[in-house]
């Protein structure tokens, strides 16, 4: 189990986490507005910024992902049941949960789970 200290360094770096993604989402929306506004020339520049938009779509759903990942440990941590694999009930392995912070499986599940999705 996680002791009081460590529960808190994780809760940390996810509230942290979540502040970067908030700005990167906040900037992305901003971007994208701006593009729409740009006087675009010719069809290269529209090839162009239909490119950029479909990476930054991209990107802002994966962040999407992710900080509702985060919301999702973050609540794990008020209900005293975070560091807990979902499948098994098993403690999550603390260097697993140092890598992905908001790791909802141990390894064993995992691979089992991302067998089953494919």
């Amino acid at each position: 189990m996680l002791t009081k200290v460590e529960l808190e360094e994780f809760r940390n770096k996810l509230l942290d986490r979540r502040v970067q993604i908030e700005k990167n989402l906040k900037g992305t929306a901003l971007e994208l507005d701006g593009m729409r506004e740009l006087e675009l020339n010719d069809e290269g520049d529209h090839a162009a910024a239909a490119a950029e938009t479909v990476v930054d779509s991209a990107i802002l759903v994966q962040q999407r992902k992710e900080l509702n990942e985060i919301e999702l440990a973050l609540d794990k941590i008020k209900n005293n049941t975070f560091g807990i694999c979902e499948m098994c009930e098993e403690p999550i392995g603390k260097a697993r949960l140092e890598v992905k912070n908001f790791a909802r499986y141990c390894i064993t599940c995992r691979e089992i789970n991302e067998k089953e999705a494919n």
